[in-house]
């Protein structure tokens, strides 16, 4: 059965700094573009991040450009998510998906119909 579990999520202080982890198990993520996601209370899921499968090519939402960068490792079968200088509205769950619809695109995109498996989310709170 294919999942993927975040973890990383925590409570943090404006200005801090997360890595948050999207682990698979019985699939290889290489293969998959990975989106990073986003839910804050009594708002819509919003796409943050995502990374190709092939070159490796990646895309932050501008609200998070400059502060998140996804990365992955191939060999741990994991993505990570670097969160730097957190804001408050940065608090949400935070959830990666894996999809294979648009592999072939020059660029990945953080759509939901794009992904086809998601985890079950981690809680991320800025907060003084």
């Amino acid at each position: 059965q294919l999942q993927l579990v975040e973890s990383g999520g925590d409570l943090v202080q404006p200005g801090g700094s997360l890595k948050l982890s999207c682990a698979a198990s019985a699939f290889t993520l290489d293969s998959y573009t990975i989106g990073w996601f986003r839910q804050a209370p009594g708002k819509e899921r919003e796409g943050v991040s995502c990374i190709s499968p092939t070159d490796g090519r990646t895309y932050h939402t501008d609200s998070v450009k400059g502060r998140f960068t996804i990365s992955r490792d191939n060999a741990k079968n994991t993505v990570y998510l670097q969160m730097n200088s957190l804001k408050p509205e940065d608090t949400a769950i935070y959830y990666c998906a894996a999809g294979r619809r648009y592999v072939d695109d020059a660029r990945c995109w953080v759509v939901d119909g794009a992904y086809d498996y998601w985890g079950q989310g981690t809680q991320v709170t800025v907060s003084s």
